[in-house]
């Protein structure tokens, strides 16, 4: 006869189980983003869900970066205008939420009566997904249906092991983000390395100077370090002349022209 240890450790192992499944439906899925993957899977095994979306908190605003569904969108533009509902509440609070009749909800009413008249959704889930890195974004999945008290305790832990492998995608996402940025970076240095290295060659600069001096010319040309980086690289030129100078001059000669002689006198007062 089994024992209640063992019963518990069969039901972990059917979990465990269900989780890779999970994992592995999710990695045959073709979209190309990992996070719509997620909200979409949420509708697939969740019998009674209709729409998902997830959420994104990034330098203190709310968005919603992937969704099934348009109504999805607008359900999370509510909780957003609001400034509170299960979603943004489960990621601020770091908990899950399963609202089951927002019609007459007392802890979100505004969120509730809104979405309720305007989409006519009653019942939600809220999970916020945790993430293993320093990267300041916060994300977090929603599942909506219009059907009352839609969700059980067994959609509460399949959203739970979806939740977990959205934190997974999310955290692909920023990895992807991160790599990329760092890609350019590296490419970036590269170039003005490359740049240095002929201001070095050709005048007989330090590194340090060679620095500077594409510092002053990125400045005084108003454009991108990397850029001028780029055109030294090819040219070996350095554009660095003064800027403003040709435009007040050209503007002087016009004023003589017009003038005659005591014209230009006159544009000479007016620049002093």
């Amino acid at each position: 006869m089994a024992s209640e240890d063992d019963t518990a450790t069969l039901d972990l192992g059917r979990v465990a189980e269900r989780f890779r499944d999970i994992g592995d439906h999710l990695r045959k899925m073709t979209h190309r983003d990992p996070l719509e993957a997620v909200a979409r899977m949420a509708v697939e095994l969740i019998d009674r869900a209709e729409w998902a979306s997830v959420t994104r908190l990034a330098e203190g605003e709310f968005s919603t970066v992937a969704l099934t569904d348009d109504k999805a969108c607008e359900a999370d533009a509510i909780q957003y205008s609001v400034g509170s509902g299960p979603c943004i509440d489960a990621i601020i609070d770091n908990a899950v939420y399963r609202p089951s009749d927002l019609r007459h909800c007392t802890t979100w009413p505004e969120f509730g009566r809104r979405v309720s008249q305007e989409l006519g959704v009653e019942s939600m889930l809220s999970y916020r997904l945790l993430k293993e890195t320093d990267d300041e974004s916060i994300h977090g999945l929603n599942i909506y249906s219009r059907a009352r008290a839609a969700f059980d305790d067994d959609d509460v832990l399949v959203g739970l092991m979806i939740a977990t492998h959205g934190a997974l995608a999310a955290q692909s996402a920023v990895d992807a983000r991160q790599i990329e940025n760092l890609q350019k970076a590296l490419v970036s240095n590269r170039e003005i390395g490359t740049a240095m290295g002929v201001l070095m060659t050709r005048h007989h600069v330090t590194r340090e100077q060679a620095f500077d001096l594409l510092r002053m010319a990125s400045q005084n040309s108003n454009r991108k370090l990397r850029d001028v980086a780029l055109d030294v690289a090819e040219t070996g030129e350095l554009p660095l002349s003064a800027r403003g100078g040709g435009r007040r001059d050209a503007r002087s000669s016009a004023g003589r022209e017009g003038q005659g002689d005591h014209g230009g006198h006159d544009e000479d007062r007016r620049e002093a």
